[in-house]
């Protein structure tokens, strides 16, 4: 994505869209992969598809000149390779989560990744967080508990999957920190390598699990209905929308906005989801605990961004910009803590690499 100019920075106008396009395509994402699933069950299959869809999109994007990113190395997809297995496997889980779990309970269990990259980082050796992050994280932590003792839906399976899908992202986190395996590379360099190299591993388990070929021949049926063409066709193209607006909020407005519109956004997710898709059945001790999951939400968010704040490099500074006009190292640090909480809207998408000029102090932040 080319610099912008401080005029258009400047433009209330671009900040707003900035911050409602990033707000409504991360809102949107959850509930249109749910929205999906619950007409057509084989998740396996349309992850498959999602990310063909998003190796393609990448793909003639860069052959046609609309993206700057790089065609593919093997000495790269080699070194990827490790981290986008967990990647992969971090989505599959969240996605098949999606079938038993409502989207309320959904996005308050994935806000536990926090507290297990913590639990990670105590036994790697990471130096201590602060009291406000394991605090909030304990908070977070609680309010599924609690949230849980409520839900009437109550699924076994659909929450270890979920839980799951927690362990995969953290795995995923942690090396990606450790191998800095995506150090130089733009967020849609690593949506290419992350879609194309979990290509075969996909197709091998759905002809292993049995979903193919009966799978497609269901969607076929399906896809008579324009309707189920709509939100599917939707689903393929929302996580790239979704890394876009992102980016264009840290970069026209800030990574603060940018957090703030994540944890606005988690909260309207929650409060939508106990009316669309079905709705969900309310009882006392589940709409607490939620509370209580979300309050902890806002407050991580907050903690980390004042840790990240406090670790900012004193420089001349232009509207969000460096003097070289790119994120700011400790606004990228941001940006990539907003992508843990987009990952109960996004399914495909990285959780890294905001800008194209990624620094290596950025892992040594940490």
């Amino acid at each position: 994505m080319d610099k912008l100019t401080d005029a258009e920075a400047a433009s209330p106008s671009l900040s707003l869209f900035a911050a409602l396009s990033y707000g409504a395509a991360s809102m949107a994402m959850v509930f249109i992969n749910k929205a999906v699933l619950m007409e057509y069950s084989h998740s396996m299959t349309l992850l498959t598809m999602q990310q063909l869809a998003t190796a393609l999109l990448i793909h003639f994007g860069r052959r046609m000149g609309y993206t700057r990113s790089r065609g593919l190395e093997m000495s790269t997809a080699k070194k990827l390779l490790p981290v986008s297995l967990f990647y992969n496997a971090n989505v599959a889980f969240a996605l098949a989560s999606l079938k038993g779990v409502n989207i309320p309970m959904y996005i308050a269990i994935k806000r536990l990744t926090p507290l297990a990259v913590l639990i990670a980082g105590f036994f790697s050796g990471k130096g201590k967080p602060s009291i406000q992050v394991i605090l909030s994280v304990i908070l977070t932590a609680g309010g599924v508990v609690i949230a849980a003792l409520g839900d009437f839906s109550f699924d076994l399976f659909g929450y270890s999957l979920a839980l799951t899908s927690v362990f995969f992202q953290t795995m995923y986190l942690v090396l990606v920190e450790k191998s800095g395996a995506e150090d130089g590379l733009s967020s849609v360099e690593i949506m290419f390598y992350n879609s194309f190299l979990s290509l075969p591993f996909l197709l091998f388990l759905i002809i292993a699990t049995g979903e193919f070929p009966n799978s497609f021949s269901l969607l076929l049926v399906k896809s008579k209905s324009i309707h189920f063409l709509v939100i599917l066709i939707l689903s393929f193209v929302m996580g790239i929308a979704l890394n876009f607006t992102m980016f264009l909020c840290t970069i026209v407005n800030s990574a603060l906005t940018t957090t703030i519109v994540g944890v606005l956004k988690g909260v309207g997710s929650t409060t939508l989801g106990f009316v669309l898709l079905g709705g969900v059945q309310v009882h006392g001790l589940n709409v607490t605990g939620l509370v209580i999951n979300t309050a902890g939400g806002v407050w991580y968010s907050y903690a980390k961004y004042q840790q990240r704040k406090s670790k900012a490099p004193k420089r001349k500074q232009v509207l969000g910009f460096d003097v070289l006009g790119k994120i700011r190292p400790w606004e990228k640090k941001i940006c990539q803590e907003s992508r843990l909480s987009d990952w109960g809207s996004s399914l495909h998408m990285p959780l890294f690499s905001c800008s194209a000029n990624r620094v290596s102090s950025e892992q040594s932040e940490q």
